[in-house]
């Protein structure tokens, strides 16, 4: 990355390595808050929400966040025609996911003429990309509290290939780099916070653990009840009564496709009644992407359905979640609407899934890079279901207890008061202490 740092900050990362010995980040935690006291915030604060090209998957988390007070503009580099239609303004962001230094420098320029024109109280990063292009865009303009949320480490520390290795090397810098104009850095997992902290990337600025995204439970139902039958889509499909095991990811080598397509081959010599589904996107994908050879020569038990819209009905009609990732993520979307589907779960034990999943209790948890013993694990669901079921249940259970979608933009939404009304929670009446829902804030 970053050849974008403009000028005056072009030595930023090496000033903090120098000064890595004599500072230690104060840093302010919120641990796991299961009743965060809500505040209407005073006025109707500015929030601009920058993302990356799934940007659209945070539309319901942004309407949660205006049925609190706040007001709500995003900009990313996906498809707008999602947050338009819900009345959220969008403006198109482009950048370079991929090492560019000239995209960067550009990417960095128009985020700061976007945040000149928008002026908004916050500005919200996410992905891996915009948490380090959004503090340098914001650094000389007043006014604007930066927040970036750590949603998974990525390629750089997923990749085993030369440029991720090259690149892990200044990682540290360029975010202890960014730090310096960030006002807090939201985690959605324990192990990015601690790898955070032992690097001290977070700077000066206060951080605070969130999990996950937040998952929309009433949408994903909602969705569920108003899906394609099962049995229209295995009739689509040509599925038949076959055993369903289903991978929904970028298809991509860090996302565990190789190890995935050996296990498929192992469960189809012992039960050849079993069909892969896997859906997600392989084109765009660059050096990382899985060739669609290596795909084709797994028919007729792997079959690539590319991007689908019907992912709860998909869930529905599948018996295993197989997600075999190599990635750092943060909390996995998929994990928690499979989970919530009550379906049983066969993951890896990167970071992030094991927040979602607990070996042998709410699934199974195997290695990254196992093939055998991911094909053992999947076999194993399919065995006792019975058992299954159990793990499913327990696992759906905690993501309605913590990771659901109007807790979450509770956390949030204290997080960014605090930011903006320092004084509130001192302020704050005793006698309503308790969350109030965003129905009451209204009032």
């Amino acid at each position: 990355m970053i050849d974008g740092l403009s000028h005056d900050n072009e030595s930023a990362p090496r000033d903090h390595r120098q000064q890595s010995r004599d500072i230690f980040p104060n840093i302010i935690r919120a641990e796991n808050i299961t009743n965060p006291i809500f505040i209407r915030p005073r006025g109707n604060p500015h929030l601009l929400c920058v993302g990356g090209e799934d940007h659209h998957l945070r539309i319901p988390f942004l309407l949660a966040l205006r049925e609190r007070g706040f007001r709500v503009t995003a900009a990313g580099s996906g498809d707008g025609a999602g947050f338009i239609r819900h009345g959220i303004e969008f403006h198109p962001f482009h950048f370079d996911r991929f090492v560019n230094p000239r995209a960067d420098r550009s990417a960095i320029d128009a985020l700061t003429a976007l945040l000149v024109k928008t002026r908004p109280d916050i500005v919200q990063s996410f992905d891996t990309k915009p948490n380090l292009l959004t503090p340098f865009a914001a650094r000389q303009l007043p006014g604007i509290h930066v927040v970036r949320t750590i949603n998974g480490l990525g390629q750089v520390y997923s990749s085993r290939s030369a440029t991720a290795m090259a690149l892990r090397l200044i990682f540290p810098a360029l975010h202890r780099a960014a730090a310096r104009f960030t006002a807090l850095t939201i985690f959605q997992n324990r192990d990015d916070q601690t790898f955070f902290d032992s690097h001290r990337m977070t700077g000066k600025g206060r951080s605070r653990l969130i999990p996950g995204s937040g998952v929309d439970i009433e949408g994903f139902e909602r969705a569920v009840l108003s899906a394609p039958s099962s049995e229209q889509i295995r009739h689509e499909l040509n599925l038949g009564g076959s055993k369903i095991v289903l991978t929904v990811t970028r298809m991509t080598r860090q996302k565990g496709i190789p190890t995935l397509l050996a296990a498929a081959a192992l469960v189809n010599s012992v039960r050849p009644d079993v069909r892969f589904l896997l859906v997600g996107p392989r084109e765009g994908e660059g050096s990382s992407a899985v060739p669609e050879a290596d795909i084709s020569r797994h028919a007729p038990y792997v079959i690539p359905l590319g991007m689908r819209s019907d992912i709860p009905a998909l869930l529905g009609l599948s018996d295993v979640f197989a997600f075999p990732t190599e990635y750092r993520e943060g909390v996995p979307r998929v994990l928690l609407e499979a989970a919530l589907a009550n379906l049983p779960i066969v993951t890896t034990n990167m970071p992030g899934c094991t927040d979602v999943v607990t070996d042998r209790s709410s699934g199974f948890v195997v290695p990254p890079r196992d093939p055998a013993l991911l094909a053992a694990r999947i076999l194993d669901m399919l065995r006792d279901g019975e058992a299954a079921r159990t793990m499913a249940r327990l696992a759906g259970a905690l993501v309605r207890r913590e990771f659901g979608l109007q807790l979450t933009a509770d956390r949030y939404a204290e997080a960014y008061n605090e930011l903006i009304n320092p004084s509130a929670l001192r302020d704050f009446d005793q006698n309503a202490i308790h969350p109030a829902s965003p129905q009451e804030a209204r009032t």
